[in-house]
């Protein structure tokens, strides 16, 4: 399959190979590594269905931060390790190719600060058209991890008061919540995202915290339409 390497959005720096018929990265993941917090304490970052790795790129560039990508395919793996290798970030990203259902022996629990996830959007039934590019498939339907074990496994793998960053669809989000608090985490942000002003959001951004308190901060609905810049936008 051809691979091609394409600019990262508006960062002028950072580029990433993507196959030209594949499931290509979307503007999500850019949103997600925006929205994360990263403070100055968090050593251990990993992203769960990172897909060819713009996730932890976006944030060891931003933040000078090691960070660990966990990406079930194979292909897509090493589009991502060409990509950490390009932008000379081998000494801070690492990409593991694992099934994050199989984490468990992999890591140890309460181990990581910061935890992020753009997994699959859409739940799998066996009557349901899904991609007959299995790549595209995997990536979009729940072929290979659910939203609740996606969630458990992120409780598993945080520390107490660790921050869980999920971006998904608005459509989702009551689930989200019931198994927030089913595996311990309070649900703390929430960011809609819609493509113009006053339209219907299209994603949701969350900020999940492992034992934390109740209470949660829903953020005005952001825009994205005529943005020439994606860097800091929820800061601004």
């Amino acid at each position: 399959m051809k691979k091609v390497l394409n600019w990262l959005y508006d960062y002028p720096d950072l580029k990433v190979y993507q196959f030209q018929d594949g499931f290509k990265f979307s503007l999500d993941s850019i949103l997600l590594a925006e929205f994360a917090e990263i403070r100055k304490n968090d050593e251990h970052i990993i992203d769960l269905c990172t897909g060819n790795g713009v996730i932890p790129i976006l944030l060891a560039h931003k933040y000078q931060k090691i960070v660990t990508g966990v990406e079930i395919q194979a292909e897509i793996a090493q589009l991502a390790r060409e990509s950490v290798a390009y932008n000379s970030m081998d000494s801070m990203v690492t990409i593991l190719e694992k099934d994050v259902l199989e984490l468990k022996n992999y890591f140890p629990g309460n181990n990581f600060d910061v935890v992020l996830s753009n997994p699959p959007y859409f739940k799998y039934h066996h009557t349901k058209f899904v991609n007959d590019n299995e790549m595209k498939g995997i990536a979009r339907h729940e072929l290979k991890i659910s939203l609740e074990q996606l969630v458990e496994m992120a409780s598993y793998l945080l520390k107490s008061k660790g921050r869980f960053y999920l971006v998904h669809i608005p459509e989702r989000l009551e689930e989200i919540c019931v198994y927030a608090h089913k595996y311990g985490f309070s649900v703390k942000q929430i960011q809609f995202v819609s493509s113009k002003d006053g339209e219907a959001p299209i994603i949701v951004l969350v900020c999940l915290v492992k034992d934390g308190k109740f209470g949660c901060k829903v953020r005005p609905t952001l825009s994205i339409e005529n943005r020439e810049s994606y860097q800091n936008i929820f800061n601004l």
